[in-house]
């Protein structure tokens, strides 16, 4: 039977635009994993793989007209959104090549014996080395940033990993494309093209997390796909790290005296975080507490008027348009839910804007209201009344794991009079990022940053955004009283790399 074609396909009309490729067999997953195993000794060399990274985003951003324009072709998300995650991509790449310099992600430690330690210490020396083959599954909503060249991939290279990317379906040419650019970077310092492998189809996915070679993997995506994946990741003869980004409600609580202070100013705050991208971040807040009263009167409104004047937009692809319009449908249709401006479709290919509003009583206790917990993708917000705190925290207390969580307050609470601090407790257990009188859309790329959250945000405590991102694709292994000249030279005396490390317990830079 003849593999299926790949279609590179126009979600502004539906219409398939080029055949790019064919769907991988299962032994052409297999030799992909088998090529890109047998190069893992040309990643080795921390300077080379460092400069590799910038020669990657040196080459991603001379072919950034070209790019783009495929990028969009395939999206819909504009030329300007594009070109700012592109350039993003490029930081990113070059970000991780400035941690392997560095070396400090290989956390050395040397301890050398002491007999007077209760029990006595050997000589014991520690760091990481790379795990091996790791599959990166693309994400349909950012087809650069975690993508082919995006997060996951970048921090697998620099740890030292050749990857195995499986495309998305949404920005098939995209992907080729940009294999391509990190496959000629490859080269130009002697490390073989197939260090980069790239397959296409929904069972070569499977095939992937499957292979004996694969050593860890990285999602982005929905919470069926991701849990599928992790599941047989972990039903593997030999389980393995799967580190998904799975899904995300990013609740929102604005308290009474917040609203009653800056009403419009949060209402239109909130219209342009959940509108942005036509709604499909990952960190779009979907559930928002709003107080009852005059208040919230008033941050309702401006939401209102804001999202009304937002104009159509066109989904990642049309299957995603008709979830949306699904889900929004079932939610409007359950008791005591309003819609005081009406989301779904808005054309042939288009959907328009819009929120939900429900009594935060109709969430306290488990029922079909459920439904409005749980993630809907696309520009609709879930806008909960409450009457007290108490009811404000019940919602809170249902509340799933989350990438975000974000809380509005007035001036007098965020200067530590009130309950400010206690709230911010409160969220904390709930995201891996908190948030204070900000919206979450936007994820800084920086040091300090954590992307992700407890389960379904995430399946392991680690984050997909961020110089720590790194640390998913090694494990620590130690050393004991091995003579000098068989050790690695990142864990000699003489420290001939250069090398952050803690020596006998002192830290040296």
């Amino acid at each position: 039977m003849a593999a299926a074609p790949v279609w590179s396909v126009d979600p502004r009309t539906g219409k398939q635009r080029e055949q790019v490729a064919v769907e991988a067999t299962a032994r052409e997953v297999d030799e992909a994993v088998r090529a890109v195993h047998a190069v893992r000794a040309a990643l080795a060399d921390r300077a080379v793989r460092s400069a590799f990274l910038r020669s990657a985003a040196e080459g991603l951003d001379a072919a950034r007209d070209g790019l783009v324009e495929t990028a969009d072709a395939e999206s819909a998300l504009g030329p300007v959104r594009l070109t700012g995650e592109l350039a993003r991509t490029s930081y990113q790449l070059r970000a991780f090549a400035d941690i392997v310099d560095e070396g400090a992600f290989l956390d050395v430690i040397i301890d050398h014996p002491d007999d007077t330690a209760t029990p006595p210490v050997p000589d014991l020396r520690r760091y990481k080395v790379p795990l091996g083959v790791v599959a990166v599954y693309s994400a349909s909503n950012f087809p650069f940033a975690f993508s082919v060249a995006g997060g996951d991939t970048a921090s697998a290279l620099a740890a030292g990993c050749p990857v195995v990317v499986k495309a998305h379906p949404d920005h098939p040419a995209l992907s080729e494309q940009v294999a391509r650019v990190l496959r000629r970077a490859a080269a130009g310092h002697g490390i073989p093209e197939g260090v980069v492998g790239l397959v296409h189809g929904f069972e070569a996915g499977v095939e992937l997390i499957r292979h004996p070679l694969v050593a860890a993997a990285g999602f982005t995506g929905s919470v069926r796909g991701g849990r599928a994946l992790f599941d047989a990741a972990a039903a593997r003869p030999v389980p393995i790290p799967f580190h998904g980004e799975l899904g995300s409600l990013n609740p929102v609580l604005v308290t009474e005296a917040a609203a009653a202070e800056r009403a419009e100013e949060i209402g239109g705050g909130l219209a342009g975080s959940m509108t942005l991208g036509t709604g499909q971040f990952c960190v779009k807040p979907g559930l928002v507490l709003v107080p009852s009263g005059a208040g919230g009167d008033r941050l309702v409104k401006s939401l209102a008027d804001a999202v009304a004047g937002t104009r159509a937009g066109v989904l990642l692809d049309h299957r995603m348009r008709d979830d949306f319009i699904a889900g929004v449908a079932r939610r409007a249709g359950l008791e005591g839910v309003q819609a005081p401006v009406v989301p779904g479709a808005d054309g042939a290919h288009t959907v328009g804007a819009g929120f939900l509003t429900v009594a935060a009583s109709r969430l306290v206790g488990q029922g079909a209201h459920d439904l409005l917990l749980e993630e809907c993708f696309g520009p609709v917000t879930v806008v909960v009344r409450y009457a007290d705190e108490a009811e404000a925290k019940a919602v809170l207390s249902r509340l799933p794991g989350n990438l975000t969580a974000t809380v509005h307050l007035s001036a007098e609470e965020a200067a530590g009079k009130g309950r400010g601090a206690e709230i911010l407790a409160e969220l904390t257990p709930l995201a891996g990022r908190v948030l204070v009188n900000g919206w979450p859309t936007g994820v800084a790329v920086a040091p300090a940053q954590h992307h992700g959250g407890p389960y379904p945000a995430t399946t392991s405590t680690s984050t997909s955004v961020g110089g720590s991102a790194i640390e998913r694709w090694l494990r620590p292994v130690v050393y004991q009283n091995a003579p000098q000249a068989l050790l690695p030279r990142e864990l000699r005396d003489d420290n001939p790399l250069g090398l952050p490390r803690r020596f006998d317990g002192v830290l040296e830079r």
